[in-house]
C-alpha cells in the first residue's frame, strides 16, 4: 500500500501500547479507531492493545480476552493495595507493577532502599491458587530494587540476618543477609511453565546493574546506588552458598536486572527470559490478527532510542515487515530520524506534537490530539 492508495479490502490493526501519563493502550486503540473513522466510516478495525511486560500487561491481556482477577496484596511501602492478574484457562499474567510498580507511590514519595517485591509473590501464589501452570511474569515500571528477595520470601523462602532475624524489606537491608533458605519455596512452581517476560536484558549488579542503570528512575542517589549494588552483590553472594554456583551464573544472565533485580529472583524459582514484547505478542495473539490486517498502526507515548530496544512498537513493526505488512505508528513525541524508523519497519510515524508542541497541553488533550492525527493516518494511507 503506498501514500494516497484506495484499498477497498482495507483491514487496520491496531496494536499500539500505552501513552504513559495520558492514554491507557485501550484507549490509544479506541482514539485511534475514532479518528480512522471520521475519515473512512465503516472501516474494517481490529484492535490489540500491546505491552511489553512492564505496566499495563495485565490491562492488554483482558483486551485480549482474559479474565481480570484481583487481590489484596502487599505494596512497596508494606501497605496493602488492590492489585491485579489475569487468567484464561490455565495460563495467567501477572504483572509485578500491579504489585510492586512505581505508579503504587505516593506523588513525590520514593522508597529505592526498603520498598518491597513481596506482593508480586503473592500475585504469583493467587495465580497458582487459581490453577495456573503457564505463567507470564511480566516485570518493569517497578519501585523496587530488592533483587526480588521480597517476591521470594512470599514464595516461602526465608532470609536471615546474623542475629537469626528476618531480613528487613527492600535491596538495602540484603546488606545485613547472613542466610538464605530457598527449601520452602511453594512446591507447585516447580510443575509451573514460568517465563519471564522483560524489555531489558540487565544482569543484576554492575555498571549495568538494575542498580547502577534504574535506580536513580526510582530515587536513588549515589551514595543509595553504590550501596544498593553492593547489597545485591552480597545477596548473590549468600545465595551462591546456599544452592551453589547457580546463583551466580544467574546473577549474570540477561534479563537478571529486570525490576530491580525481580528478574533474578525469577531466574531463581526456575523461570525462562524472553523479551517482553515478543512473549506478549504470543500470548495476546497477534499473528492470527496479523494475518488478518493489510495496514498495521502501533505506538506509544515517546518514540525515541529506547522504543528501538525492545519496545512494544519494535516488536509489532519487526513482525509486521516479517510478514509483509505497512506499519505507520502514533506517538506524543517523536525523537527518532526517518532512517531510524524505516530500519525498524516503520514507514512514518505520527507524533502529537505536530499538533501542539506544547507538552504542558499536548498531554492532557492527548485524546483529541490522537484522533486528529488517526485523521491524518486515513488521509494519506487509506484514501
Amino acid at each position: 500500500m503506498t501514500d494516497g492508495a484506495v484499498t477497498k479490502a482495507a483491514r487496520v490493526l491496531v496494536a499500539a501500547d500505552k501513552f504513559k501519563g495520558s492514554l491507557t493502550a485501550v484507549q490509544v486503540a479506541e482514539r485511534v479507531t475514532a479518528g480512522l473513522r471520521r475519515v473512512v466510516p465503516g472501516l474494517d478495525i481490529e484492535t490489540l492493545p500491546v505491552a511489553d511486560g512492564g505496566d499495563g500487561t495485565v490491562a492488554a491481556a483482558v483486551a485480549a480476552g482474559f479474565e481480570r482477577r484481583e487481590i489484596r496484596v502487599t505494596g512497596p511501602l508494606g501497605e496493602p493495595v488492590t492489585a491485579a492478574f489475569a487468567l484464561r484457562g490455565t495460563t495467567a499474567v501477572v504483572e509485578m507493577a500491579e504489585a510492586s510498580g512505581l505508579q503504587l507511590l505516593p506523588p513525590g514519595v520514593f522508597a529505592p532502599l526498603t520498598a518491597t517485591t513481596y506482593g508480586s509473590g503473592e500475585l504469583l501464589r493467587a495465580a497458582l491458587d487459581a490453577g495456573a501452570t503457564d505463567i507470564v511474569f511480566g516485570v518493569g515500571g517497578s519501585a523496587t530494587t530488592d533483587g526480588g528477595a521480597g517476591m521470594l520470601a512470599a514464595l516461602g523462602a526465608d532470609f536471615r540476618d546474623a542475629d537469626g532475624e528476618p531480613v528487613g524489606p527492600g535491596g538495602g537491608a540484603l546488606a545485613r543477609l547472613t542466610s538464605a533458605d530457598l527449601s520452602g519455596i511453594d512446591p507447585r512452581l516447580s510443575g509451573v511453565d514460568l517465563v519471564l517476560a522483560s524489555d531489558v536484558d540487565n544482569p543484576l549488579t554492575g555498571p549495568k546493574g538494575c542498580a547502577a542503570v534504574y535506580g536513580p528512575q526510582k530515587g536513588a542517589g549515589p551514595d543509595d546506588v553504590a550501596a544498593l549494588d553492593a547489597a545485591l552483590a552480597h545477596y548473590a553472594r549468600v545465595l551462591e552458598d546456599a544452592i551453589g554456583p547457580k546463583a551466580a551464573g544467574l546473577a549474570a544472565a540477561p534479563g537478571a536486572g529486570g525490576a530491580g533485580g525481580i528478574g533474578y529472583g525469577a531466574l531463581l524459582l526456575g523461570a525462562r527470559f524472553r523479551p517482553g514484547i515478543e512473549l506478549m505478542l504470543d500470548v495476546l495473539g497477534f499473528a492470527p490478527a496479523l494475518a488478518r490486517a493489510t495496514l498495521v498502526i502501533t505506538g506509544e507515548g515517546s518514540l525515541d532510542a529506547q522504543t528501538l530496544h525492545g519496545k512494544a512498537p519494535a516488536g509489532v513493526a519487526a513482525a509486521a515487515r516479517a510478514a509483509g505488512k505497512d506499519v505507520v505508528a502514533v506517538c506524543g513525541r517523536l525523537a527518532l530520524a526517518p532512517e531510524a524508523l524505516g530500519a525498524a519497519g516503520i514507514r512514518r510515524a505520527y507524533p502529537l506534537t505536530d499538533l501542539e508542541p506544547d507538552p504542558a497541553k499536548s498531554i492532557p488533550n492527548a485524546g483529541p490530539l490522537l484522533e486528529r492525527v488517526a485523521a491524518r493516518v486515513a488521509r494519506d494511507f487509506l484514501v
